[in-house]
């Protein structure tokens, strides 16, 4: 019995490409399709989900929204990996810096995926399960970076189950980083969804890597606008897309 269409994506496994670039933002996914892909095709608009599928340099290439959190991207991961045959996802998406040598517009590619949420606790692991990307897809998406010449890093992120800390109220800013804990642990960067994703391509025996552009810098308040992040980052873009090209 076919598992699709599903209540998140309406949609066949033919729909898709193999490898799926998977932004936040619906409208990211449909600036990427808009002005990258040739022949794009809304394959999905389910609660506003938009993802295309077209062709880049000859490649089919997919892009889709995850929405915001380890609970969303983990229902479309799960989903693109498990019943539409995806065996690539890579997110591309914005993080908060968490380190000096990092700049705001720089790229930040998650080698490893920490993270406070309790969505391992599924697995009933005997312990802790380090969440990592791909290696393949890493190695890949750095060889394509020092080729551009962008400003990368390669390391730790964290994936956080809360923008706003409680107590000041504020977006996860000195109050919930105050003691430096993830700091001083070597962190790159904080976001709020690879950790997720790394979990379910290792559960699905699938590959995943989350590249970020930094959009804001948390030790030196720093920050891009929203419209910025969501048609500007062009850099990453392009990073993932020729990534996926050479994947195919």
């Amino acid at each position: 019995m076919a598992n699709y269409p599903t209540p998140h994506i309406n949609a066949t496994p033919e729909d898709f490409a193999k490898t799926v670039l998977m932004p936040g933002d619906p409208l990211r996914s449909k600036f990427v399709a808009e002005n990258f892909l040739e022949n794009a095709k809304l394959i999905n608009n389910v609660r506003g989900i938009q993802g295309y599928t077209g062709t880049y340099k000859g490649t089919p290439v997919s892009v889709m929204a995850s929405g915001m959190g380890i609970p969303s991207i983990g229902i479309y991961s799960y989903e693109l990996f498990n019943f539409f045959g995806v065996e690539n996802i890579m997110r591309i998406g914005s993080a908060g810096a968490m380190s000096e040598k990092i700049h705001v517009r720089d790229i930040v590619m998650g080698m490893g995926a920490c993270t406070n949420s309790n969505f391992a606790h599924q697995f009933h692991l005997p312990g802790t399960f380090s969440a990592i990307c791909s290696y393949k897809m890493l190695e890949t998406a750095v060889g394509v970076a020092k080729e551009m010449g962008a400003n990368y890093h390669v390391g730790n992120l964290l994936s956080s189950d809360t923008f706003y800390n409680d107590g000041t109220g504020v977006p996860e800013g000195p109050g919930f980083f105050s003691e430096g804990a993830w700091m001083k642990m070597g962190v790159m960067a904080v976001e709020m969804e690879a950790a997720g994703l790394y979990y379910n391509a290792a559960r699905s025996g699938k590959n995943a890597l989350a590249i970020c552009t930094i959009s804001d810098h948390l030790i030196t308040g720093e920050a891009t606008s929203a419209e910025e992040r969501q048609n500007s980052f062009t850099e990453m873009m392009e990073l993932a897309l020729e990534t996926a090209v050479r994947l195919a």
